[in-house]
């Protein structure tokens, strides 16, 4: 039978975990600020995060911006604000709803595959043959990841936003009666390009929590299936529980102080 871990022991092996999570990642920061940046393997994880990610995120982002919409529109009608659809569909989607979503189906969709890649060739021992060979494993299969998602999530975020405010136009418009203009320059007052680049930023700071978690779980995932299953599984929920935790504080910095 399968000894329990005490408290202490857990509270061990959590201390443990996060600090070579720390080591792992100066390695692949110093690496990378370095510009010892494996080119092609890098293209490829641009292609797969980024183009093979779209049709998904394109998919939430104007199922949000339409359903809040649909929730939002009424209730500003009944109190005489329409002129307030728009600002308040646009700066709920441009400062939350994009960045949180993109950030939670980047952490399914590629966290879960950079873990079970990375994990696989763990455990075919295909990692500590590149080690043999003078190949450092984090700059052929740490780096690439990370950088992808740190370019190509936020890049994500913004087209989310696009969808996501397009999608609210839709419903405002021709399902509540709202007059276009009245929704487009609405968001055009509302909206500003400092909020677009907060949005970036939240995008690139999930990319990149997501991407450094996955190759993390990926690099440490323990033998046989099993571990690659467990180690996928943590991946995901650790990538979307930091995600909600850091998007309350993005959030109290970036917008504490707007509107």
């Amino acid at each position: 039978m399968r000894k329990s871990k005490t408290l202490a022991e857990k509270s061990l092996s959590f201390f443990e975990n996060v600090g070579d999570f720390s080591v792992m990642s100066f390695e692949i920061f110093k690496i990378l600020f370095s510009g010892k940046i494996h080119i092609r393997n890098t293209l490829q994880q641009l292609a797969f995060i980024g183009t093979d990610s779209l049709p998904i995120v394109l998919l939430t982002g104007i199922s949000i911006g339409m359903v809040f919409a649909l929730q939002v529109t009424g209730l500003f009608q009944r109190y005489g604000a329409t002129s307030m659809v728009g600002a308040a569909v646009g700066l709920a989607i441009v400062r939350e709803l994009a960045p949180l979503f993109t950030g939670v189906v980047i952490a399914g969709r590629i966290g879960a595959a950079i873990t079970a890649e990375i994990g696989s060739m763990k455990v075919t021992e295909q990692i500590d043959a590149m080690t043999a060979m003078a190949v450092n494993p984090l700059r052929y299969l740490a780096v690439p990841r990370v950088l992808s998602c740190m370019i190509m999530v936020p890049l994500l975020t913004v087209i989310a936003v696009v969808v996501g405010v397009s999608g609210g136009m839709l419903v405002a418009v021709y399902v509540k009666k709202v007059l276009m203009a009245q929704y487009i320059e609405s968001v055009r007052d509302f909206i500003i390009p400092a909020d677009i680049f907060k949005c970036m930023l939240k995008g690139a700071v999930f990319g990149v929590i997501v991407s450094l978690i996955s190759c993390f779980k990926g690099i440490n995932t323990g033998e046989g299936a099993q571990g690659v299953g467990i180690s996928t599984t943590g991946a995901v929920v650790t990538s979307l529980i930091s995600i909600f935790i850091m998007n309350y504080l993005l959030s109290l910095v970036l917008f504490a102080s707007k509107v």
